[in-house]
């Protein structure tokens, strides 16, 4: 009797594009689905070893929410590696500058530190405002 059995993952197989669209959605759950999209913990095939995961577009970063009181004591760092050289930036600051940033660090807390996380966070695409340069790609909606 033939047993069935789920297929390997390989990083050779075609990727998926997802849409996500961050407009009022809480951070840390936003961050959530597209590393487990990244990492394609939603597969059968999952394995931690292997970079089989989806490319995600991130619309609307600039509109992500954040509860409490984060906005203003939530802190983010950046070191320029010499003396005196740490800066520190809070969440409506770096919402200002950088949004896309607010979601990348996000992302990147959510994943293992290792040569496979650094491939997987080049597929995240992250615009600050509606629209995005990816529609050739004909992504999958991501409703949350």
């Amino acid at each position: 009797m033939l047993q069935k059995s789920t297929r390997p993952a390989n990083p050779g197989d075609s990727r998926k594009w997802f849409l996500v669209d961050a407009k009022d959605q809480v951070l840390g759950r936003l961050a959530v689905v597209i590393a487990n999209k990244l990492r394609a913990k939603d597969t059968p095939a999952f394995d931690p070893s292997v970079d089989a995961g989806a490319f995600v577009i991130v619309i609307n970063a600039a509109q992500v929410k954040l509860t409490g009181k984060k906005e203003e004591q939530k802190e983010y760092q950046r070191y320029s590696g010499f003396r005196g050289g740490l800066k520190t930036f809070t969440a409506a600051e770096m919402r200002a500058k950088h949004p896309d940033r607010m979601i990348k660090e996000a992302v990147w807390g959510m994943l293992p530190k290792n040569n496979i996380a650094r491939k997987m966070m080049t597929r995240v695409k992250v615009f600050e405002g509606p629209e995005h340069t990816h529609a050739a790609q004909k992504p999958e909606v991501i409703t949350l």
